[in-house]
C-alpha cells in the first residue's frame, strides 16, 4: 500500500523540491530548516510524534566537497550521525526511513561503472561521511532505502549556493564569457525530476535496500556542458577542456564514478533515461520557466 504521510528533510533544494512536485497528491510534511535542524535528534524525534508519517525522507546533506576536508567533524555530524539518529527514531516508531547518497562513497578506480553491491572506498570526508550514514542507517533494520545519486541537477538553485551548475555556465554562454570544464573526471547525471520519481515508485513498492538513481549513462564534465550548450543553441560559446590536476585543488575526487542500477527491474520500475534525454528536458523546462517570467 503507498505511503500517504511523507514527511521530508531538506525540502528546499534541488531533490527536495522535486520530491514536493511528485509526491504533490500525498500528505506532506515538509519543514523548512529553521523550523527543523535535522541534526537536531530532539527535533526530528518531534517531528516524527506529532506529523506521524509513513515515511521520513532525508534530502539534507553536507555535500560541499572542499570544505568538508576542513571541517569533518561537521560533515559527520549531519551525514552521518544525524542519520543515524534519525533511522534509529524512525524503527522505533515503525516508519521507513529514505536517506539520499552519493557516488563519492566510492574512489572511482574500479574502471566501470559501480554497482550496489560494489564495495565503497571514499577519498574525501564527504564520500567518508555519506557512506557512514549508509552504514549506520542500515543497523536500523530492514525498513530503509539507501538512494546514491550523482551530480543532480534541476530547476532548483542548492541550499548552499543558490545556483546550479548548469544554470551558471549556461549564463555565461549568454553573455559570450568564456568556461573551462573538467574534462577527466566521469559520472552519471542525474536529473532531479527523475530522480523523484524513482523515489516515489521504490516507496511505493516498498523495495527497501540500497539502490543507484541516476540518469543512465556517462560523461565528462565538459562533454555534459558541451550538450547543454550545443541543445541551448550556444554551439559557439567558448568552451575549454580542463584536466583536474591543473585545477591544483588538494582534494582527491573519484575520476571515474558512474553509477549503474541492478535493482530496479526486481522491482518493476523502469530504468531512467539516458542523460542526454534529461538533458532535453531540463532545457525545455527552462525555456518554459524564462518564457513564463518574461510573460
Amino acid at each position: 500500500m503507498s505511503a500517504r504521510r511523507i514527511a521530508i528533510a531538506g525540502a528546499s533544494g534541488q531533490l527536495g523540491t522535486a520530491l514536493r512536485e511528485e509526491l504533490r497528491d500525498r500528505e506532506l510534511i515538509a519543514p523548512a530548516h529553521a523550523e527543523l535542524a535535522f541534526e537536531n535528534a530532539a527535533a526530528v524525534a518531534r517531528l516524527l510524534d506529532e506529523a506521524r508519517p509513513d515515511v521520513l525522507i532525508n534530502c539534507t546533506a553536507f555535500h560541499h566537497v572542499d570544505t568538508c576536508e576542513r571541517e569533518p567533524e561537521r560533515a559527520f555530524a549531519l551525514n552521518a550521525l544525524a542519520v543515524d539518529a534519525a533511522a534509529a527514531a524512525c524503527a522505533a516508531r515503525g516508519v521507513a526511513f529514505a536517506t539520499i547518497s552519493t557516488d563519492y562513497v566510492f574512489d572511482g578506480t574500479l574502471g566501470r561503472a559501480y554497482r550496489e553491491d560494489d564495495a565503497v572506498n571514499p577519498l574525501t570526508a564527504y564520500g567518508a561521511s555519506k557512506a557512514a550514514g549508509e552504514f549506520l542507517t542500515r543497523r536500523h533494520g530492514a525498513r530503509h532505502y539507501v538512494v546514491r545519486t550523482s551530480a543532480v541537477f534541476g530547476n532548483t538553485g542548492t541550499s548552499n549556493k543558490g545556483y546550479t551548475l548548469i544554470e551558471k555556465v549556461l549564463q555565461h554562454a549568454e553573455r559570450g564569457e568564456p568556461t573551462r570544464m573538467v574534462a577527466d573526471m566521469v559520472f552519471s547525471p542525474s536529473y532531479a525530476p527523475h530522480v523523484a520519481r524513482a523515489v516515489r515508485e521504490l516507496i511505493d513498492r516498498e523495495a527497501y535496500g540500497t539502490h543507484h538513481v541516476s540518469n543512465a549513462g556517462a560523461c565528462s564534465w565538459y562533454e555534459f556542458v558541451r550538450a547543454a550548450f550545443e541543445r541551448a543553441g550556444y554551439a559557439d560559446a567558448p568552451l575549454a577542456p580542463l584536466a583536474y590536476a591543473e585545477m591544483n585543488n588538494p582534494t582527491r575526487r573519484p575520476m571515474y564514478s558512474p553509477l549503474e542500477n541492478t535493482t530496479f527491474a526486481a522491482a518493476r520500475i523502469a530504468p531512467l533515461p539516458a542523460w542526454s534525454a534529461a538533458l532535453e528536458e531540463f532545457l525545455a523546462a527552462r525555456r518554459a520557466r524564462r518564457a513564463g517570467a518574461r510573460a
